[in-house]
Formats: structure tokens, sequence, C-alpha cells
């Protein structure tokens, strides 16, 4: 007998016919079977993923980048996690910068921004053949301190092993309580158009 057999079934349970006996092996072996599928379940993870924001008006460009955003996906769940920190938003302008997280993110106070959910219909995902694949997610989003439920729509690309992941997400500041000055009012869009682009690896054990 294997050794997971022998770790979950002493006395070699299996091979007894008692019906009391049989009862309790198969729910053991079920249980077995889940275990080692979660063992082998297999994650994808970046430290580098690419976000960059919008919340530009006629009157004034507004854009910045981050380049060192977390990532974790689960293929077999759909399960998914982000997260960035805000200061690592990088401006044209220093005083947009400063702005940013002084005054409207309040960075010091609320570092990241993070998002936990789960792709819908991950079972669509064909992780090992290439192709691109349209996928749906929802989860929450959380901003400056405050949770937000979204859904989004998204795409993985699958090109010769290498994986990336994109949406594109439209973000009211009111749903943050993110406040706007009446002053630069008109310079500063209500909602921040958000693209995300990760490059996955495996994630080794």
């Amino acid at each position: 007998m294997s050794n997971w057999q022998d770790a979950f079934l002493p006395n070699n349970e299996l091979l007894t016919l008692k019906p009391q006996n049989m009862k309790k092996s198969l729910f053991i072996c079920l249980l077995a079977i889940t275990f080692a599928g979660q063992l082998h379940a297999q994650k994808y993870f970046t430290r580098d993923g690419n976000i960059t924001f919008a919340a530009s008006t006629p009157l004034e460009n507004i854009e910045a980048t981050n380049r060192g955003a977390t990532a974790v996906v689960d293929a077999s769940s759909g399960a998914m996690e982000f997260a960035v920190l805000l200061k690592g938003f990088i401006f044209e302008k220093a005083l947009m910068q400063e702005h940013f997280n002084e005054n409207y993110l309040e960075s010091g106070k609320y570092p990241k921004a993070t998002f936990k959910g789960k792709i819908q219909n991950i079972g669509e995902v064909k992780w090992t053949k290439d192709g691109s694949y349209p996928v749906k997610f929802k989860g929450t989003m959380n901003i400056h301190g405050t949770n937000k439920e979204i859904n989004g729509q998204g795409t993985i690309t699958i090109n010769g092993g290498r994986i990336l992941a994109s949406s594109t997400l439209d973000l009211p500041l009111s749903d943050y309580n993110i406040s706007i000055p009446s002053v630069v009012a008109d310079k500063i869009s209500k909602t921040a158009k958000v693209n995300i682009e990760v490059a996955l690896a495996e994630l080794k054990r």
C-alpha cells in the first residue's frame, strides 16, 4: 500500500470488507483526494505588475504609473489578490505627486490599495495552451480605507508559456471618499481610469 494510504488508513482498513469500515474508508479516500488536489493547485504570481491611472481633463493631464504591484492568481479556484503601495505611483510633475499622496489619497494613513476577488469563468482559461482568454471577475476594492464591491472584465493571454493578465477599470473617486477641492475641481476627472497589466510566473512552493 502507498505511503498516503498508510497515513490515512491504519491497519489496512481499506482492504477490510466490513460495511462500517468501507464507509469510513470511502470518506477518508475522498478526503485524501481533496487534500491532494489542494496541494497541487497551481498559483501564478508577480511582484512587479504595472498599473497606470489617469484622471485627466481638458485643462490638465494627470497620469501616473506604478511598476511594483503584487498579484497572485489561483488557476484552480480563480481566487486572486492585488496590492499596490500608493507612494509607488510616479507622476510627471512632482507637485502632482505630492498632492496625490498628502491631500487626496492620504498615503501616509492609507498606504495601500488592494483588491481581493475571484475570476468567475476561470474554467475557460487553458493555462497550457496559447490563446487570449476573456475573463470576468468580481470582488472588493479597498482604496483610501474604503471598501467597494466591483465587477470587471479582463484578458489572460498565454503565449509560449508567458502569461499576461490585463484589465481596465473606471473608478469614481467619490466611491472611495476621495474629495477634490473646488478650486481644482475642473482640472481633475471625477473618475479615474485604471489600467492593469501583470506578467505572471508560476509560484514555486
